[in-house]
């Protein structure tokens, strides 16, 4: 309380300033404001902690109040939206408060939180962060790096350097030759991989000409929705996004995209690039990366292209299997199921190809299990960095100094150096066994996940052909045989208005549980409301519920609660029906 009444009893500004001074942390060594640094971290810790419970949210024990207007759509209604107002109003306060009363506060905000590293939560590709990347969060908070100087950055740039190297060096690339940044998410780094591919299409006049053409980019439909964004936000125009069909598998079509390609080609149309999808959100569908390099290179020369597309892999989920490029999976040292393995020796026969791609993209905060935002671009060429560069004498007041001077090329005038560190420091922690052992147990619970839902005749999993931690699968209210109903969903027209209502009897099942489990007595599920669409002429979009598993603690009994949350919601809407 002493501190709040130095505060309100300040008359004057020296008083203020001095009172401000103990908000931050000390520049000098100070072991009583270092101490009260650290009690104070530690006393918001403790606040979260009391959040926590036997539920994977934070803080559900207080029954949030939700609203009365359920998702048409999708018929859930989210714990936050009894207090998310976008109109609602706020002043910026007169005066301020306590470092102790903020710290309460900001503890309450995570009320309501998803706990990504509990056995239940199954949302979404969101990994729980270790704590040497916590901690490189937080030493790039207290000390706020911008690495686009060494100078503004110190060794934090040094960090950066290295984790490009190591990605480097674990796809493949020759780590002297190739160069990268870490950016603002997996967007930013097909933003990158687009640009560049832009300029080559361009031969380097995009950025000072502007874009006179039509430019294509290619990627296939199962593909992540941001290339619209950068389609948009590149001045490409979302036109000129070509989607290539995909399989099952989620797998783009080699055939139908040599027959674009061809098309353009002959056309005399530009193709700035090509994104092959390593590991789709939905299914993780991974394209054949090496196939399409192939054909690339062979209508190269066949069509005499001075400019061929740039190939981007969008590898954020997919790019930690590479972990397994030298793994022996005769031997099998880390004891991996049958299934298992060979569910990890399909996925990386495939992403062992990501070295011949141009470029490719790496999520930390995704498969990397480091926080929020954990992007690297990486290049095989460091030399094509060089097309997005602008003249040093353009930002007079930078670059008197140092030796890296990465923001000429990049997009960003403020990028942190937290990204960097968190991810070279779980590349340090983890190691390649590390990995593959995270990776190899959330591949091996999504497969048990697979065999136990397979014992329902009832229950189709529908991206059997996939490999990776997520599992889609659909429910069925009749005793058919799941595998017979779901194939004439596929492929049978006269099935439309059955399929629909299948849809919908899932999306019930999907809200039952969810209802559950931010009550705190279940499972988090997530939902796509378009996996594929059923293979005929304008078929309508196949929903499903999802599983992916992200969490270490997941383990077989978490496995058994979503088989028996999933029979137990069909069994109580079977009933609600009269059936």
């Amino acid at each position: 309380m002493k501190r709040d009444r130095i505060y309100s009893q300040a008359q004057n500004y020296n008083d203020i300033l001095e009172w401000l001074k103990t908000c931050f942390p000390s520049p000098f060594s100070d072991p009583i404001m270092d101490s009260y640094f650290v009690h104070t971290v530690s006393h918001f810790l403790d606040h979260v902690d009391s959040l926590k419970g036997v539920a994977p949210i934070l803080g559900v024990e207080e029954k949030p109040q939700l609203g009365q207007n359920a998702s048409a759509k999708a018929g859930e209604q989210t714990r936050s939206e009894s207090v998310l107002d976008p109109g609602s109003a706020m002043d910026f306060p007169e005066q301020g408060s306590s470092v102790e009363h903020v710290t309460e506060l900001l503890a309450g905000y995570l009320k309501g939180m998803n706990i990504w590293a509990h056995p239940n939560s199954q949302i979404n590709v969101i990994p729980p962060s270790s704590i040497p990347s916590i901690t490189a969060f937080i030493a790039a908070a207290i000390y706020n790096p911008n690495i686009i100087w060494d100078e503004y950055s110190a060794l934090f740039a040094q960090a950066e350097i290295e984790a490009i190297s190591m990605l480097s060096h674990l796809v493949g690339y020759d780590p002297g030759k190739s160069g990268g940044v870490f950016t603002f998410g997996g967007t930013g780094t097909i933003f990158y991989g687009c640009k560049v591919g832009l300029e080559k299409a361009l031969e380097g006049r995009g950025s000072v000409e502007g874009i006179k053409e039509d430019v294509k980019i290619v990627a296939s439909q199962s593909s992540h929705y941001s290339h619209l964004n950068v389609a948009s936000w590149l001045g490409i125009g979302t036109r000129n996004l070509v989607l290539i069909p995909t399989n099952q598998q989620s797998e783009i079509s080699l055939t139908d995209l040599e027959e674009y390609l061809r098309r353009a080609f002959e056309e005399g149309t530009r193709v700035a690039a090509i994104l092959a999808t390593m590991g789709t959100t939905d299914a993780f569908g991974i394209d054949d990366l090496g196939s399409i390099v192939r054909l690339r290179d062979r209508l190269t020369v066949e069509y005499e292209l001075a400019n061929p597309p740039h190939i981007h892999a969008d590898s954020v989920i997919g790019w930690v299997w590479s972990v397994f490029r030298d793994y022996d999976f005769s031997e099998n040292p880390l004891g991996f199921r049958p299934r298992t393995l060979r569910a990890l020796l399909e996925s990386v026969q495939r992403i062992s190809s990501l070295a011949k791609a141009d470029s490719f993209g790496v999520d930390f905060h995704k498969t990397g299990y480091a926080p929020y935002v954990s992007s690297a671009f990486v290049v095989s060429d460091r030399k094509d960095l060089a097309l997005l560069s602008r003249e040093p004498e353009k930002m007079p007041y930078l670059y008197q100094f140092g030796r890296y001077h990465p923001g000429i090329y990049t997009l960003e005038s403020s990028r942190s150096g937290a990204g960097a560190l968190a991810a070279l420091a779980n590349m340090r922690l983890l190691g390649k066994q590390g990995y593959r052992t995270l990776i190899g147990h959330v591949v091996e619970m999504a497969e048990l996940l697979r065999q136990r839902l397979e014992e329902h005749r009832f229950i189709r999993v529908i991206n059997e052909g996939n490999n990776g931690p997520v599992t889609l699968f659909r429910v069925y209210l009749d005793q058919m045989e799941a595998r017979e109903v779901f194939s004439r969903e596929m492929s049978d027209p006269g099935y439309r208005e059955i399929l629909l209502q299948h849809n919908e009897f899932n999306r019930e099942i999907f809200q039952e549980i969810h209802q559950k489990s931010i009550r705190g007595e279940g499972v988090l599920l997530s939902w796509t409301d378009a996996f594929l669409c059923a293979n005929y002429p304008y078929g309508p979009p196949i929903a499903s519920l999802k599983s992916f598993i992200m969490s270490p603690w997941t383990d077989e009994k978490a496995v058994d609660t979503v088989v028996r949350e999933v029979v137990e919601a069909r069994a109580s809407l079977k009933e609600k029906m009269g059936l």
